[in-house]
């Protein structure tokens, strides 16, 4: 943790997706509410960014999984037949 109350940006690599989701809240949260000088407002939004960064990655993880399993044994022929 950083003296702002969020992790140091190396450790985005290693969040899952729940956890990054949930300080992303926080970190918005405390932008919306203020008080923060602009040095820790850079390092907020910095960490948003990080944050939005690692939930778009498992998003779209989760999303070509489920494309992949709904295509099913049909869609993956290349030549574009039935496969019956």
């Amino acid at each position: 943790m950083t003296d702002d109350g969020t992790t140091t940006a190396g450790a985005t690599g290693t969040l899952g997706y729940e956890q990054a989701r949930d300080e992303l809240i926080e970190v918005v949260r405390r932008l919306e509410t203020g008080g923060t000088t602009l040095e820790e407002s850079l390092a907020l939004w910095e960490r948003g960014e990080e944050l939005a960064k690692v939930c778009r990655r498992w998003l779209e993880g989760a999303r070509a999984r489920l494309d992949a399993a709904l295509a099913g044994p049909d869609d993956d022929r290349e030549d574009g037949s039935p496969g019956e």
